[in-house]
């Protein structure tokens, strides 16, 4: 089953609830939402105060993405607003003794990987984590464009999980429209992220999302 996550990094932040609420009741799967500090991206977004407000009013689970140095520091101040808390391979130092953090607080794991970062660095925890993001573009900004040469790391991936018979979903970040989601899709991403596709003012959200769907198909 293809999920999507619409990420609200491109949506418009005086409204944030109401483009929440589109997607919601779009059919959405998860809502991902990216948070960012300004030192593992050049970028700032939000913190868990934004997350806790919007969480008491929206029913779809979260997806939480930590783009952000020292993540062991912040796993608690997120754990009552996650449903899934994924970190980058980039930013731990001892990945075990955070992913084991996220388990201890009953929440999902996930672990990113940043273009460039080779898959053999999550291999060995595969069997601790709950999904596996793969980044199409370098994070930090919306709206960028994908980038083709991840598909084969995104077959890798998923071939490694399908021959270890693992449970763990595969997530692709980064650039995804209705023109490129079945190429993700066919190998083997089943959790798409996409935020400029949903929030393109073209179409209204429902419509965007039916199209991303379609798409993936």
């Amino acid at each position: 089953m293809i999920k999507i996550a619409p990420s609200i990094l491109t949506s418009d932040f005086s409204r944030l609830y109401e483009e929440v609420k589109q997607v919601e009741d779009a059919g959405a799967d998860l809502l991902h939402l990216d948070i960012m500090d300004g030192h593992f991206v050049p970028n700032i977004t939000m913190g868990p105060v934004v997350l806790r407000s919007l969480k008491k009013r929206v029913k779809l689970p979260f997806d939480v993405h930590l783009m952000i140095q020292e993540p062991w520091n912040f796993i608690k101040a997120f754990s009552d607003v996650s449903d899934i808390l994924t970190v980058h391979v980039e930013a731990c130092n001892n990945i075990p003794g955070i992913l084991k953090k996220i388990k201890t607080l009953n929440i999902k794991a996930g672990l990113a990987l940043n273009p460039n970062t080779d898959v053999s660095s999550v291999t060995d925890y595969l069997k601790d984590i709950d999904m596996v993001t793969i980044m199409t573009v370098n994070p930090g900004f919306g709206g960028q464009k994908f980038m083709t040469s991840v598909l084969p790391k995104i077959k890798k991936i998923r071939n490694i999980i399908s021959k270890g018979e693992l449970n763990v979903d595969v997530e692709v970040d980064g650039g995804i429209t209705s023109k490129n989601v079945g190429q993700v899709v066919k190998n083997g991403a089943n959790v798409i992220v996409t935020g400029a596709a949903i929030f393109n003012k073209k179409t209204t959200v429902k419509d965007a999302l039916k199209i991303i769907r379609n798409s993936a198909k």
